[in-house]
């Protein structure tokens, strides 16, 4: 029996283009007084990252496989398949690199052995939505003499950075490395440093404030004024508006804000339902906030991203967006039937309506989530 350990020097989260290090340590768990005949040995050991696909057959339509270049003796177990047995299919690997070969341990002995690959950055972010799936994964085969393949599986979180593209950062030359000894440095190093420059670039981009002010009418009137003071976020802050209702002429009486995401099939490859063919769009409620308004005039929310969740992307199949969604009840009365009368001759006691004629209507506001660990 031979026990095989596979520790992440700095954990399971990862930004695309960042290097990857893995301690791999190989041991024989018998105790020492065993016989040498206990010696084990190993044939080899090989690593790889590799990220998995998988669609929602009721949602989304893929081409038939190509069964013309199937893979290489996928039956056989002496053959390192990293992704064999997963669901779904691979989109994405990195070359595999030998650990050692050729490997004996007598009773309990152990040997470690480093592993280093580069993330690639053209592959999607780790997500796990209703339609689609993308799942990342080290993977470390070993193989004992006359004996098939055994697999340990890693599993990683790996985060893209999308979105950025369009945002102008501030002062660039002031986010960029400051240190000389960062500039035709080698692979190693660059790695080293990538995650601490698209931190600052993320937050150079997400610290930027101004105040956004949104009218919210009805087919009746005007219901009141929306302020929000970022349109770009990161993970793990929170999204704080204010909901100014004093101004309105329309009476409201509730309200709630959603933080959801939005998950899109391409229209290519869309599941048709009916003749008319529906699209395959699901929603996910991240954080919601409810409130009773009559009567107020200014209230506020605060809404906070989960550190779990995945910032917006779009692939050649799917596409992922954030929004906060607004539902709104109003009265049909005019405001002022809600409310006491101001004048009273003589004291009394003044009861609301049991029963207000109401309309309902909603508003998506579009925002921008960028990652940063």
């Amino acid at each position: 029996m031979i026990e095989v350990v596979a520790e992440l020097s700095r954990g399971p989260v990862f930004l695309a283009g960042e290097a990857l290090e893995c301690v791999v340590t190989v041991t024989n768990p018998l105790p020492p007084t065993a016989t040498s005949a206990s010696s084990e040995a190993l044939a080899w050991a090989s690593a790889q990252i590799h990220c998995q696909f998988h669609a929602s057959e009721s949602r989304v339509a893929l081409p038939p496989p190509d069964s013309s270049q199937p893979d290489v003796q996928p039956d056989s177990q002496t053959v390192f398949l990293p992704h064999r047995g997963e669901r779904g299919q691979c989109i994405l690997s990195t070359p595999p690199k030998i650990l050692f070969c050729d490997l004996r341990l007598d009773p309990g002995e152990s040997k470690s052995y480093s592993y280093s690959e580069v993330l690639p950055i053209e592959g999607p972010p780790s997500f796990r939505g209703q339609s689609v799936k993308y799942v990342y994964k080290l993977t470390i085969g070993c193989q004992r003499v006359n004996s098939p393949i055994t697999l340990l599986r890693v599993p990683l979180r790996v985060l893209v950075l999308t979105g950025l593209q369009d945002v102008r950062f501030p002062q660039d030359e002031a986010v960029a490395p400051s240190s000389p000894f960062l500039e035709e440095d080698e692979g190693g190093k660059k790695d080293s440093w990538l995650a601490e420059l698209a931190g600052e670039r993320l937050m150079a981009a997400t610290s930027c404030r101004s105040l956004h002010l949104y009218n919210i009418s009805d087919g009746r009137g005007k219901v009141g004024t929306f302020g929000i003071f970022k349109s770009v976020y990161r993970l793990g802050e929170d999204v704080v508006g204010t909901l100014n209702l004093g101004e309105g002429t329309v009476a409201c009486l509730q309200f709630s804000v959603s933080l959801q995401t939005e998950e899109r099939v391409q229209p290519e490859y869309q599941r048709r339902r009916g003749a008319g063919g529906v699209p395959s769009v699901s929603h996910v409620t991240h954080a919601r906030h409810q409130e009773s308004c009559l009567h107020t005039t200014r209230t506020s929310f605060s809404l906070p991203i989960p550190l779990s969740s995945t910032p917006g992307f779009c692939t050649a199949i799917v596409s992922l967006k954030w929004r906060l969604h607004f539902e709104f009840v109003t009265s049909r009365e005019p405001g002022l039937l809600l409310l006491p009368p101001v004048e009273q001759p003589e004291p009394a006691t003044w009861t609301g309506p049991e029963q207000v004629p109401v309309d309902t209507f909603s508003w998506d506001l579009p925002i921008k989530l960028c990652s940063l660990k």
